[in-house]
């Protein structure tokens, strides 16, 4: 089975944003030369994350107050002193 591993990073400016990156694993996946098979893209950090959806903009107003209702920010959080 062949596989093929690339690694991306991404400097955001803001403590919150969305990075499209369809392009990019579409670019890799075609680079790679693997006609079938799977695709697996996850985060490697635990304060980051990958989701699948429409690049829609009400989606991505949604995203915003759906996660500050389940972690609002804040400067005390523990995560912030380790």
């Amino acid at each position: 089975m062949k596989s093929h591993t690339v690694y991306l990073s991404f400097n955001t400016k803001n403590r919150r944003q969305l990075v499209r990156i369809t392009e990019d694993v579409k670019r890799i996946v075609e680079e790679s030369g693997i006609r079938e098979g799977l695709c697996l893209v996850s985060s490697m950090h635990l304060t980051a994350s990958v989701i699948v959806q429409d690049d829609e903009e009400g989606l991505h107003q949604d995203i915003w107050e759906w996660l500050e209702r389940l972690a609002p920010y804040r400067e005390d959080y523990e995560h912030h002193r380790t």
